[in-house]
């Protein structure tokens, strides 16, 4: 007659067993911004007063969709969307797998990253673009291409991509895969690693490109994302170590002047202040209360 202690031990040998399986599940985080998306060239396609703003809504959210059906076949178990582009109102939510979760709008304090955490195994960044401090890409910005003129990390001009892969080096998250223009592609290659690159577009100015059409470009997007999860282990976080010093260049007077009040903040020049944070998350906030601050906000 077996012993009593082996009964015992089968459904404590159970909850290990689903625990293991749980911890062994992929999850894939994705990042989908707007400008990089293919086609896209002008405000008329990146916001809703412009004429193509409603088709190119059905675009990303393919872009989307396809990196997601792409990201299951090569074995994510789990996925996190975040609505990263304007407003954070632009994907069709109703377009996407009911087994995914979908971050919108804003505030939110890691912005373009909310929802990351230590859990998931690798981001890949859709739709972005290259950065203010670059003089090419199509739409090249940071954060801001109205307020924004130059935005460093311990003195490295950083992309959204850079932050966002700071954002997420953290939690020890890995970027993997990145789609957008030729020139979003090879700025975050060169900063952050070598992580895959879906061009889907090649940049001729700030306000034009030669284009894949746009099933051309789900293609790519999802070969390359399958590409990136078969040598996911391949990819390491970008970081930085220590104190970040954040260096940001603002295009108008009175708010850097204003900034200037607050304890924490060095003006450094007429248009630029200085914010030193602990770590990427006093980074992030800091920036989500530039960018997105003022007194007649309501609610």
């Amino acid at each position: 007659m077996k012993s009593n202690r082996y009964y015992l031990l089968i459904p404590f040998l159970a909850v290990s067993f689903v625990l293991a399986a749980q911890d062994n599940k992929l999850k894939i985080y994705i990042s989908a911004d707007m400008e990089g998306v293919v086609g896209a060239v002008t405000g008329e396609q990146l916001g809703p007063g412009g004429f193509e703003y409603e088709r190119f809504r059905k675009f990303m959210t393919a872009e989307v969709n396809a990196c997601i059906t792409a990201a299951r076949e090569a074995g994510a178990d789990e996925i996190l969307v975040s609505d990263s582009h304007g407003n954070g109102q632009n994907l069709l939510i109703e377009k996407l797998p009911d087994d995914v979760m979908i971050i919108r709008s804003w505030p939110r304090e890691l912005g373009m990253m909310e929802g990351i955490d230590e859990t998931f195994d690798g981001a890949i960044f859709l739709g972005y673009h290259s950065s203010t401090d670059n003089k090419e890409g199509v739409r090249a910005h940071t954060m801001s291409s109205a307020n924004i003129t130059s935005d460093k990390i311990n003195n490295i001009a950083m992309p959204e991509s850079g932050i966002n892969a700071l954002i997420a080096g953290h939690f020890n998250v890995p970027i993997i895969m990145i789609s957008g223009d030729d020139i979003a592609v090879k700025e975050a290659q060169s900063l952050i690693g070598d992580m895959e690159g879906a061009v889907v577009k090649w940049a001729n100015s700030f306000h034009s490109a030669k284009t894949l059409t746009p099933n051309a470009g789900y293609k790519v997007i999802s070969e390359k994302t399958k590409a990136a999860l078969d040598r996911i282990k391949d990819f390491k976080p970008y970081k930085l170590n220590g104190d970040l010093t954040l260096d940001i260049s603002l295009k108008n007077y009175r708010p850097v002047q204003l900034l200037e009040y607050l304890p924490q903040v060095e003006r450094i020049d007429s248009h630029t202040v200085r914010y030193v944070g602990k770590d990427m998350i006093e980074i992030s906030k800091f920036l989500r209360f530039v960018t997105g601050y003022s007194v007649s906000l309501k609610p």
